[in-house]
């Protein structure tokens, strides 16, 4: 699909239209309400499995019925020139099979975070969007926090020479039935979940992308009966370019919920690092103070304007897969107990 022409957007009154596919908690409580305040797109349609969930989102957002399709029918979006985007909100394990569907329907494609379950998938959903000229962006939102754009500058110079990075972002979750706990859907555990932020965070704040995991541990099981299939908690040490090293930490098992950074010149702290609000944050000179911003809008606000001006998303697929390959190589290194090399080329 070629960009969109200034006379195609004029006759969306300058939006473009975003479908959701799946309606859990994050679609509603977070998605939906940031659609509201968005500037380049509005929500236009929905994708569900659930259709007793359907009244009340078109009595909410004003859904017709011709926007409103199953996972059965959910080609027929094909033909639907109201709809540009979807933003595929599923399980992490349907997060390739229904972006391929959705390019080769012709649509944009944002995708939720983990890009997918292996870097094989990730490298089938870039290579279906660039087969059906599409665009593929990740549902990385602290991309555009604030707090999250000043760690950017901080580990990349503003306080001199970088040394340290260390992270934990972590959940209490003991309910059997979550499919997080399901390896088949999830692909893994806290680590394809909350750990993926805390690998995010260091790759953004030193700017490159990491050369090694210099090693990596799995630690205790308190509950075998619901962690039978993926991890309860990992931890682990990636390796930068310029000897810079980041640790970080994830687990299902507490919650917390921090990012540090030691550079040559001073020091800073986000507590707490990765929510949705409430971010606060402080430097060895003093608090940090920004205006806090609703960050699910501005992510998919660039997206659309991305596409309106032919430009790359600043969080493509490729940084995605990038970040499958990191998890992967987490995995291994706990498995193993040996470091496991990054060919930085290919990520």
């Amino acid at each position: 699909m070629d960009d969109l022409s200034t006379q195609q957007l004029e006759s969306k009154n300058n939006k473009l239209g975003i479908a959701l596919v799946g309606l859990g908690q994050y679609a509603e409580e977070q998605l939906a309400p940031a659609l509201k305040q968005i500037q380049y797109c509005e929500l236009k349609g929905i994708v569900t499995g659930s259709p007793e969930k359907i009244p009340h989102w078109q009595t909410q957002y004003g859904i017709p019925d011709r926007n409103v399709y199953s996972y059965q029918n959910f080609e027929e979006i094909a033909s639907n020139k109201e709809i540009d985007i979807v933003y595929i909100v599923l399980p992490n394990s349907q997060h390739a099979n229904y972006t391929v569907r959705a390019a080769n329907a012709g649509k944009h494609v944002i995708c939720e975070k983990p890009m997918a379950i292996s870097v094989h998938e990730c490298k089938e959903m870039i290579e279906a969007c660039n087969r059906n000229k599409v665009k593929l962006g990740i549902g990385y939102r602290l991309h555009f926090d604030p707090y999250h754009q000043y760690t950017m500058q901080l580990g990349q110079g503003k306080l001199g020479n970088l040394r340290k990075v260390k992270g934990n972002h972590s959940m209490l979750l003991d309910d059997p039935s979550a499919w997080r706990l399901q390896k088949k859907f999830a692909g893994g555990g806290p680590l394809m979940d909350v750990g993926i932020y805390v690998v995010q965070a260091a790759c953004y704040t030193v700017g490159k992308a990491p050369i090694a995991v210099k090693e990596a541990q799995f630690g205790k099981v308190s509950r075998p009966d619901i962690y039978d299939t993926v991890e309860e908690s990992i931890s682990g040490t990636l390796a930068f370019p310029d000897g810079i090293l980041a640790h970080g930490t994830c687990s299902y098992a507490e919650a917390s919920d921090w990012l540090k950074g030691k550079a040559n010149g001073g020091s800073w702290e986000l507590e707490p690092a990765y929510a949705y609000n409430g971010i606060e944050g402080s430097t060895s000179e003093g608090p940090m103070d920004f205006q806090e911003v609703n960050q699910q809008t501005l992510q998919m606000d660039e997206f659309a304007q991305s596409l309106l001006e032919g430009k790359e998303t600043k969080v493509p697929g490729e940084m995605g897969c990038r970040d499958l390959a990191i998890l992967m190589a987490i995995y291994q290194a706990a498995e193993t107990g040996e470091p496991v090399p990054l060919e930085s080329d290919k990520l």
